[in-house]
C-alpha cells in the first residue's frame, strides 16, 4: 500500500514520496512510530489534512502503533479519562464559545512548566493546559464540518485528541504544544467521523477516499459545469477508477431489515436475505481445506510453524491474527527477524503440492 503525495508533476514529490516510505518501512519494522519524527515530516513536506489522514490509515493498517514512548519501557498509564474534561461540550454551542474566552493562551514559557507539573501527576496543571488550548480544537473541529457529525460532536471529539496530547507532551523536544496536539485532534475528530457517524461502521481508508472522492466531485462539478465521470474524479482525486467504484460500493444506502415488501406488507425484508450460514457442502469444503492447511504448517521447522501460526490465528494459537510487534514479543524475535521467518515458511508452503488446490480460493 503506497501513498502519494505532494503533486504528480512536483519535482521533488518522488524525494517526498521516498522519504515516506523509508519512515512507514522503518516504523513497520519497529512496530511503532515516534509521534515527534512523525509531525516533523508532516510540517516538512506541507500535507494536507487528507495526506496525513491517509498516512495514519497507511500505518494502522500495518499495525503500527504512533506513539512518544516507541521503544520506551516502563511508561505511567494515563490517571485521568477523557471522559472528566468531555463535559465542557455538554452545554449550547454558543454558550461553549462564549466561555472560551476565560482561558487565555498560554506563552512557550508557561506550557513548558505546566509540562513539568503534569509528569508528576498535577491534574491541575493538565487542566489548564486542556482549556487554554480549546480554541485550537474548535478551529481544527471547523474543518470538518460539513461532515456526518455535528460541530459540538466534532469539538468533543477533538477534545479527547487534546487530552491525549496533553497526557503525551514532551517539553524536552523543544516543540510548541500546539504543533504537537495538533496531529492528536486531528486524528481523534477523523476517528469519531468514522466510527460515530454511520449506523454502519466502515474501514478507515474507505472513508478516507469517500472524502476524496466527494471532494473531487464537487471541485470538477463547479469546474466543468456538470458531473464528472468516474474517470475525471479518479484522475483529480489520484485514484484507480476502481477504487471510486469499490468506495461508492462500500457506502450503500442503509435499508431496515425489518421494512416490509410485497402488496400485503407481511414479508418483511430481511426474510427476502440469503442466510449468512454456510451450507453442508460449503462446511465440508472449508473443513477439509482447512485440514490441509493445519498439516502443512505442522510440517514447517518449529520457529517457521509458531510464527505463521500466530501471525494468521491458525490452529487455536491466537484470537485472530497477531500483530508483527507482538508477535516478535512472545517468539523473542525482533520484528525484522520476525518478518524474515514470516517469508521463509511462505515460501516453504508455496511449495506445498498438498496446498495446490488451495490457491484458488486463497
Amino acid at each position: 500500500m503506497q501513498m502519494t503525495c505532494c503533486g504528480d508533476n512536483d519535482p521533488m514529490a518522488a524525494d517526498h514520496q521516498a522519504r515516506l516510505d523509508a519512515l512507514v518501512e522503518r516504523a513497520e519494522d519497529q512496530g511503532c512510530v515516534n509521534l515527534s519524527e512523525l509531525s516533523d515530516l508532516i510540517r516538512e513536506l506541507e500535507l494536507d489534512d487528507d495526506e496525513v489522514s491517509e498516512l495514519h490509515a497507511r500505518l494502522e493498517a500495518l499495525g503500527v502503533e504512533v506513539t512518544d514512548d516507541c521503544a520506551r519501557s516502563g511508561v505511567t498509564p494515563t490517571r485521568v479519562q477523557p471522559e472528566d474534561f468531555a463535559t465542557s461540550t455538554t452545554d449550547a454551542l454558543q454558550l461553549f464559545l462564549n466561555e472560551l474566552g476565560r482561558f487565555p493562551l498560554l506563552t512557550a514559557s508557561e506550557e513548558i512548566e505546566l509540562a513539568k507539573r503534569i509528569e508528576r501527576g498535577d491534574l491541575a496543571a493538565k487542566e489548564r493546559m486542556i482549556l487554554s488550548n480549546l480554541r485550537l480544537v474548535v478551529s481544527i473541529a471547523k474543518k470538518y464540518q460539513g461532515s456526518e457529525l455535528p460541530l459540538l460532536d466534532l469539538i468533543q471529539e477533538g477534545i479527547f485528541g487534546l487530552v491525549r496530547a496533553a497526557e503525551k507532551f514532551d517539553w524536552r523536544k523543544g516543540y510548541k504544544f500546539s504543533t504537537y496536539a495538533t496531529f492528536w485532534i486531528r486524528q481523534a475528530i477523523q476517528r469519531g467521523i468514522e466510527t460515530k457517524a454511520r449506523t454502519i461502521r466502515i474501514p478507515i481508508h474507505v472513508g478516507q477516499r469517500e472524502r476524496k472522492i466527494a471532494k473531487a466531485e464537487r471541485d470538477l462539478a463547479t469546474k466543468l459545469g456538470r458531473t464528472p465521470t468516474d474517470e475525471e474524479i479518479a484522475e483529480h482525486a489520484d485514484l484507480t477508477v476502481e477504487h471510486v467504484r469499490e468506495a461508492r460500493e462500500a457506502i450503500r444506502t442503509i435499508t431496515s431489515l425489518d421494512r416490509p415488501v410485497g402488496e400485503e406488507g407481511e414479508t418483511a425484508f430481511g426474510d427476502l436475505l440469503p442466510s449468512d450460514e454456510p451450507t453442508p457442502e460449503e462446511e465440508v469444503s472449508i473443513s477439509l481445506a482447512e485440514e490441509t492447511l493445519r498439516r502443512a504448517v505442522e510440517r514447517l521447522p518449529e520457529p517457521e510453524q509458531q510464527v505463521v501460526k500466530l501471525r494468521y490465528g491458525i490452529d487455536g494459537a491466537a484470537a485472530g491474527p497477531t500483530p508483527l510487534r507482538e508477535t516478535a514479543e512472545r517468539v523473542g524475535l525482533t520484528p525484522a527477524e520476525v518478518r524474515r521467518v514470516e517469508h521463509q515458511a511462505l515460501k516453504r508452503l508455496s511449495m506445498e503440492r498438498e496446498l495446490e488446490a488451495l490457491r484458488d480460493a486463497a
